[in-house]
């Protein structure tokens, strides 16, 4: 395949249905693309089916979309709960847990069971090795990292993260699939654990949980501080909130682990968060409460 671009991608399949998988999937699916979410039981596929039908009813209301697009794209979407519905897929975004084991897992089986030689598996995480998803799945050089950012359906950055092992010719089709098919902006990151963004970003939001946590000022001040003091369209801490502070922590572990930069080390208050279940956004409580 190293000669050739490959075949046009029109049939992808996403893996979890949570806000980055649905909404990955609404990205696809608005682009005319056959689109086919994958989650780990009925009551999840249930739920991710829910939250793209109430993404679509907002753009509905705010008119970024009419009815007929509207129709159009839920038909494109199909939420199923066996990994086999991905067989025939020409991509597969993996958008699971932020857990190395779980992610392994699921690469060892797509390589398995994808029919399609050409077709390319990209994980959506934002911190785990590119390389070691390659090498567990038996095609390597059809493996690379697409880093979307949330919400997906408005945010136009996608990081593109091919590993050692990735061919020249799965870089370029995923530069032409996000810039052409998607609309996107891609960038090209190397295989480090937080590519471009989440380098800056994430000691950035670990600096302000501990700054809370150490009692220089209220979580409303901190990031009233950046807000109107920086113009950042949000505050630290309202923005670990939206991510997931779970997620957070998890990318600041495979940071540390990779650099042992102490700067990347997650704070004692947002382990004691998480355990907690304090989450954030999506758990109704975290330095906010939803």
């Amino acid at each position: 395949m190293d000669g050739q671009i490959g075949s046009r991608i029109e049939k992808v399949g996403v893996i979890g249905g949570g806000l980055m998988g649905s909404g990955i999937a609404e990205v696809t699916a608005k682009a005319g693309i056959d689109t086919v979410v994958v989650e780990v039981s009925q009551e999840a596929a249930d739920a991710a089916r829910t939250r793209i039908g109430a993404s679509l009813e907002r753009a509905l209301s705010r008119g970024k979309i009419d009815q007929a697009e509207h129709d159009a794209i839920r038909g494109r979407i199909t939420v199923a709960t066996e990994l086999e519905a991905l067989a025939d897929r020409d991509l597969v975004v993996e958008a699971a847990s932020e857990r190395e084991d779980i992610k392994l897992d699921l690469f060892r089986r797509l390589g398995t069971i994808l029919d399609n030689d050409e077709a390319i598996l990209a994980s959506n995480t934002s911190s785990i090795p590119i390389v070691k998803l390659g090498a567990v799945s038996g095609r390597a050089d059809r493996v690379m990292g697409v880093h979307f950012f949330n919400p997906a359906p408005v945010m136009q950055l996608v990081e593109l993260i091919p590993s050692l092992t990735t061919s020249p010719a799965t870089l370029t089709r995923m530069q032409d699939f996000v810039s052409h098919s998607l609309g996107k902006q891609p960038i090209e990151a190397t295989d480090r654990a937080g590519f471009v963004v989440n380098s800056l970003l994430v000691p950035y939001l670990l600096s302000a949980i501990r700054m809370y946590e150490a009692g220089y000022a209220s979580a409303t001040d901190i990031d009233q501080g950046m807000v109107l003091g920086c113009g950042h369209p949000m505050g630290p801490l309202a923005l670990s909130d939206l991510i997931g502070l779970d997620t957070i922590r998890a990318i600041g572990v495979s940071m540390y682990e990779e650099f042992k930069e102490p700067l990347y080390s997650p704070p004692p208050l947002l382990d004691r968060m998480v355990d907690a279940g304090l989450l954030g956004k999506k758990s109704g409580q975290g330095f906010y409460p939803y």
